[in-house]
């Protein structure tokens, strides 16, 4: 058996590379981020979290959207380490996660994990939310390790 390989640490993809655009499904989303607060859209009518959020509930099709502010931490549900900068191909250790978000039953958010070596995240890691500054003034929300 060979040995595991070793990353390192797990390194958030640097701000200045990465853009979003809005919607005006997901501009709440966003606009809570640059206030540091981690939001799902939810169903104001049957209570249903979705993430990405969608026009209509696709439980009960309300177009009725809340924005609780949640707490912030969540559990790794899936990841992937890659070891290469995706805008220029030079050697740089990151992890994307999709984390299941605390108080937003069955919500997703795709992110990225730091506070850790790359080679120690998994399945069931428990996480945090950190604020990472981003192009255009928007702020993007990646995950820590928790103590």
């Amino acid at each position: 058996m060979s040995e595991p390989i070793k990353y390192g640490p797990a390194l958030l993809l640097p701000g200045d590379q990465l853009r979003i655009s809005t919607n005006p499904d997901t501009e709440p989303f966003w606009q809570a981020a640059k206030e540091h607060r981690l939001t799902a859209c939810q169903c104001a009518k049957c209570g249903h979290f979705r993430m990405p959020p969608t026009p209509y509930c696709p439980e009960c099709s309300s177009n009725e959207k809340a924005w609780p502010t949640l707490p912030g931490t969540g559990t790794v549900f899936s990841y992937v380490v890659c070891n290469r900068n995706p805008k220029n191909g030079e050697p740089y250790v990151y992890v994307p996660v999709v984390v299941d978000l605390d108080g937003a039953p069955g919500a997703r958010l795709n992110a990225n994990v730091t506070g850790c070596n790359a080679e120690d995240v998994r399945i069931g890691m428990k996480v945090t939310v950190e604020w990472t500054d981003i192009q255009d003034g928007w702020v993007l929300p990646n995950f820590r390790k928790a103590d």
